[in-house]
């Protein structure tokens, strides 16, 4: 089949997979030749993935392919009604590795709303997988570019913080969240160091903050020293002249 659905094949999709969404009740698997053919492109989507190695032109294909998923996505967030997908569970994840983080929270959201759950291989819950991933990618400096702002940034990781803040997730993820959300207030991405004598003490408590809950969960999540430098910048005398706009 072709890599890509044509004009006509999009069109088909779109009508039938609204009549598909709404048709497919909670619990059961989506039926319906809209997902059959969705479901086909999926397999063949994965084949090619598996034959590239690098990581980069995997991301760089799926940004290539999502866009073939859209309608199908739609149809799914306005008429489905919590049927197992394993089309748009799996495109949830692609979703997060593309970059295109406020359309894949918009998923995880039906997708907990449902308690839908990913495909074996990811061997997680959604939450979970969310806490592992959107963090990872901040912290890791994947989160960044021209249409990633600092303040896009932290909005993107609280956007996280509030569709998992009631979900049972391992301590570790969770210290992640917080990780990440303290370093983007400072500005801090992977192992580059911040001078923290520069930031208003608002930003420093904030930041101080979030890592303090992180190491209270995750001993091992790597803040301590960064806790210790901004102590002793709240420590020094107050920045009277600082006339910063917190980020958050």
């Amino acid at each position: 089949m072709s890599n890509h659905l044509s004009p006509a094949q999009r069109h088909a999709a779109r009508v039938l997979a609204a009549k598909a969404a709404a048709q497919s009740k909670h619990g059961e698997q989506v039926q319906g030749s809209a997902y059959e053919l969705m479901l086909a492109k999926l397999i063949n989507d994965k084949q090619r993935l598996k034959a590239i190695k690098s990581i980069q032109r995997k991301i760089e294909l799926k940004r290539e392919i999502l866009p073939d998923y859209q309608d199908w996505i739609d149809s799914t967030l306005q008429y489905g009604n919590g049927a197992q997908d394993v089309v748009i569970t799996t495109v949830l994840v692609w979703m997060i590795d593309a970059g295109e983080y406020k359309r894949a929270l918009d998923i995880a959201q039906y997708c907990m709303v449902h308690s839908l759950a990913l495909p074996d291989q990811y061997a997680r819950d959604v939450p979970t997988m969310l806490l592992d991933e959107i963090p990872g990618a901040y912290l890791e400096g994947r989160m960044s570019g021209p249409d990633i702002s600092p303040l896009v940034a932290i909005d993107t990781l609280k956007a996280v913080q509030l569709l998992t803040i009631d979900a049972d997730v391992p301590d570790q993820a969770t210290a992640k969240l917080y990780k990440a959300l303290g370093y983007a207030q400072i500005g801090k991405v992977g192992n580059a160091e911040v001078d923290v004598d520069v930031l208003t003490e608002f930003i420093a408590s904030r930041a101080l903050e979030y890592l303090h809950k992180a190491l209270d969960l995750f001993q091992g999540i790597g803040v301590k020293k960064d806790i210790e430098r901004l102590e002793r910048r709240l420590k020094k005398a107050p920045d009277t002249t600082a006339q910063e706009t917190p980020p958050a």
